[in-house]
């Protein structure tokens, strides 16, 4: 199997490098982001393994046909980035669907709190000989309600984290989880009720923009918002409003609605020119990180793994598990798992 590996950063090779040689995989390793344009560089590969800011679309995977590619190999977990409705019967389409839920909600956690304590701005105080503490105030998390959206294994990690504090933990899900020990509840009596709200769900029609004007004026005057998961859940004009107005008391986000331009990539002697990133970065309530939330050595172990193993199932012709389902999306009916069968 030959391999074109896009949007390929230092820690990559650290991981894949092994992982490819064992495999026995021959690998060309391109720094640039796979787009239709470079999807010139794959011919004669039977593989792209891309990431998650990769923007896989139609005429993009119509390219990777033409030059021959037969998988997608995502080493992430989201897929919205990707047409795969467009790669049905052209292009298999796998992920990593899980690879580290603990680094993710370690991270929402680490968000939280440096937001709510103020870490970042006392650091910069005490770097600078300023050992007063005006404006440093922040609250106890303990007795406090974290409202959780998302209880996969990211969102259960949180939860846990969150009784750890001694916070109530509601939650909500449109597919609950009967064995998970947490409240239920719905998005009109989690947004009134919640101090602090932290994001675990997927980017799709029904979640994109779930944090919105209408949902922001629910909510508690003060909250806290962390988000894990993608930028798309949260309109990013309302939230600066809710900002500006003191409705959302600060934000921690590791992601962006439109950090595909920016995120993961070296920006420091350049001007940036989106004005809404630069007016979230303006703002002392506000934490930004660039979508590291994933980045421990085991999480990044375990994607290497797991994504070459997608690519040695599908050398060997057999049952793509970590296929994404396109009977699912297309008809609701996904025949593939029960029957364990491949799409096509």
């Amino acid at each position: 199997m030959k391999v074109a590996f896009f949007d390929a950063k230092p820690y990559d090779h650290i991981y894949f490098d092994k992982a490819f040689a064992q495999a026995g995989f021959k690998v060309k390793y391109y720094e640039g982001r796979l787009s239709t344009d470079l999807a010139v560089l794959a011919k004669g590969c039977d593989v792209v393994c891309t990431f998650v800011n990769a923007q896989v679309d139609k005429e993009c995977i119509n390219a990777l046909e033409e030059q021959g590619v037969k998988l997608i190999a995502l080493r992430c977990a989201g897929f919205n980035n990707v047409d795969f409705k467009a790669a049905f019967k052209k292009i298999h389409v796998v992920r990593v669907p899980a690879y580290s839920p603990y680094s993710v909600a370690e991270h929402a956690a680490s968000l939280l709190l440096s937001m709510n304590r103020k870490i970042q701005r006392a650091h910069m105080r005490v770097r600078e000989g300023n050992f007063t503490l005006n404006g440093l105030i922040g609250m106890d998390l303990h007795g406090k309600t974290a409202g959780v959206i998302g209880t996969g294994k990211i969102g259960q990690c949180f939860i846990d984290i969150a009784k750890g504090f001694g916070m109530r933990a509601l939650a909500y899900d449109p597919f609950p989880n009967n064995k998970l020990d947490v409240e239920y509840v719905s998005l009109e009596e989690l947004w009134p009720q919640a101090d602090i709200i932290s994001l675990h769900c997927p980017l799709t029609k029904e979640t994109k923009d779930i944090v919105s004007s209408q949902s922001i004026e629910q909510m508690k005057e003060g909250v806290l918002l962390i988000n894990t998961s993608r930028g798309g859940l949260i309109d990013t004009d309302a939230l600066i409003e809710g900002l500006k107005s003191g409705k959302i008391g600060g934000a921690g986000l590791d992601v962006y609605e439109e950090e595909g331009e920016y995120f993961y990539e070296d920006f420091s002697s350049e001007v940036i020119t989106d004005d809404n990133l630069l007016r979230l970065m303006s703002y002392p309530n506000v934490l930004v990180t660039s979508h590291q939330a994933f980045f421990t050595y085991e999480a990044l172990e375990e994607i290497a793994r797991v994504t070459v193993d997608n690519i040695k199932t599908f050398e060997k012709d057999e049952f793509l598990e970590n296929e994404i389902c396109y009977q699912c999306e297309m008809k609701g009916d996904c025949r593939r798992r029960k029957d364990r069968k491949n799409c096509w």
